[in-house]
């Protein structure tokens, strides 16, 4: 078997680094490198990508004795059918470690072919760090790298406007672009660079709030030696899956010009708020897994695939999504139901086993931000109790009580919210257990017993959920 590097493949073409990235991750490798590879092939944005380990332990040395070369791995459900495909990745040309050659690093900025900034660095590595103080010092954070960098080029370019970049990250948090943005200026005053390049910051260079969206389980450990046997190459760094993948990012046409995904064929939207993709995804498909977990868990089915797939369940949370969640959402009913049909395509995935007591993680807290919002939406819109996220939220309660049909429940929360339920689930009466779990505030961050019926109609729920119990 053949050592993956560029001396044991076809020739590739020379493309200039046009993408500098922030994370080596599964992720990255898996969704925007394959974006950015795709691009290369179908249109003319002839652009490479230049990888950098924003920690100092990473897989930099693993990428680069590979040359940057990899196969991703799409396995899934596309359109009701099967599908399996695998690509291999040419646009990553390196890795860099700034922490072992931070002049190397800064250097990168003074590439005129330069055109964008991805990252992805964790939900925590958009965050500004009052110790990173000196900007001749390598910072710890991803901002304070990035603002050194951004300081080099406005530098080189004596403040060029041209120079300026597109900066597209994808941490997952709301604002994120946004974010990254203010922490830079943070920064750049700490450092007390000069006022002018705050202000080529501010006017040169575009900062994209963005989502992202695509399943990467990572590096198939258990098949892998039969996908080297299929690809002919010793690949060490395969990233697995699924085939839907949506980014949408949030900016002005000129980021949309010099991206050319749409034209590509890909789900990449450029927009001008994000903002009810956002909300689509947090209701439909966050909403979706949040709503299943403590009805499913209690139907006896142990992963997403088996419940979506059971008769009762599955039908339980096909009309969750279309009859209560989709009419609260404010997008074209063809784009909503298009995605919840992908919902579901990706919940059934074969080659995916992704287990209820995995998600059932803070399932408190995630209901209150994915679930709660349609119900409270859908009182305020038809002036009546949505049935099935009522009988959801019944099921979180009993679920939270640690046991159901004399096996334990999965349940995995804070502390706090542990024992509170805890307390109130001494008492074996469903109406003060209901009354105590939804009085309280520190849940769901109001008094849900001020909602017109809700408080009655979850006890319903409940008692019919513990009949089965006992049955």
């Amino acid at each position: 078997m053949k050592t993956l590097n560029r001396q044991n493949i076809a020739k590739s073409p020379e493309r200039p680094i046009k993408v500098l990235q922030f994370g080596e991750g599964n992720f990255l490798r898996g969704f925007v490198d394959w974006i950015i590879d795709i691009m290369n092939e179908k249109t003319e944005f002839n652009g490479d990508v230049q990888v950098i380990q924003p920690i100092a332990n990473g897989m930099g040395d693993l990428i680069n004795q590979q040359d940057g070369l990899y196969h991703v791995q799409l396995s899934g459900i596309q359109k009701g059918i099967a599908k399996e495909e695998t690509r291999m990745i040419t646009c990553v040309r390196g890795v860099i470690n700034p922490y072992e050659d931070y002049e190397s690093y800064l250097k990168l900025a003074d590439n005129p072919d330069l055109r964008f900034i991805i990252s992805n660095t964790t939900e925590a590595g958009i965050s500004y760090n009052p110790s990173d103080d000196q900007k001749d010092k390598i910072s710890d954070s991803f901002p304070g790298k990035l603002t050194a960098l951004l300081y080099r080029r406005f530098s080189t370019f004596n403040g060029d406007e041209s120079k300026g970049l597109h900066i597209i990250p994808c941490e997952l948090i709301d604002k994120n672009g946004d974010k990254l943005k203010e922490i830079i200026v943070q920064y750049a005053s700490l450092w007390q660079l000069p006022k002018g390049f705050i202000s080529w910051i501010q006017k040169a260079n575009t900062f994209s709030n963005t989502l992202v969206d695509r399943i990467v389980p990572g590096f198939p450990k258990e098949t892998i030696k039969e996908i080297q046997e299929a690809i002919g190459y010793e690949d060490n760094l395969i990233v697995k899956a699924e085939p839907f993948h949506l980014w949408v990012i949030e900016g002005p046409d000129s980021v949309k010009k010099e991206f050319p995904a749409e034209q590509a064929g890909l789900d990449v939207k450029f927009v001008k708020d994000q903002s009810p993709y956002r909300t689509r995804k947090v209701r439909i498909l966050n909403g979706a897994h949040t709503s299943l977990v403590p009805v499913a868990y209690l139907n006896g089915l142990r992963t997403v695939r088996e419940s979506v797939e059971d008769p009762v369940v599955g039908k339980f949370l096909d009309e969750t999504i279309q009859k209560e969640i989709i009419p609260t959402l404010d997008l074209p009913q063809d784009e909503l139901e298009q995605f919840a049909n992908d919902v579901m395509d990706r919940f059934k995935n074969p080659f995916v086993k992704h287990l209820l007591s995995s998600i059932a993680l803070n399932s408190i807290s995630k209901f209150k931000v994915r679930v709660l919002p349609s119900l409270l939406e859908f009182v305020e819109l038809k002036g009546e109790l949505p049935q099935n996220l009522v009988h959801s939220l019944a099921a979180l309660l009993l679920f939270y009580k640690g046991n159901f049909n004399g096996e334990p429940t999965p349940v995995n929360d804070s502390k706090d919210i542990e024992n509170y339920f805890k307390s109130i689930w001494e008492n074996d009466d469903l109406e003060e257990v209901a009354r105590g779990a939804l009085s309280y505030k520190a849940l769901w961050d109001m008094d849900l017993t001020t909602v017109d019926g809700l408080e009655d109609a979850v006890v319903r729920e409940m008692n019919i959920l513990a009949d089965k119990e006992k049955v």
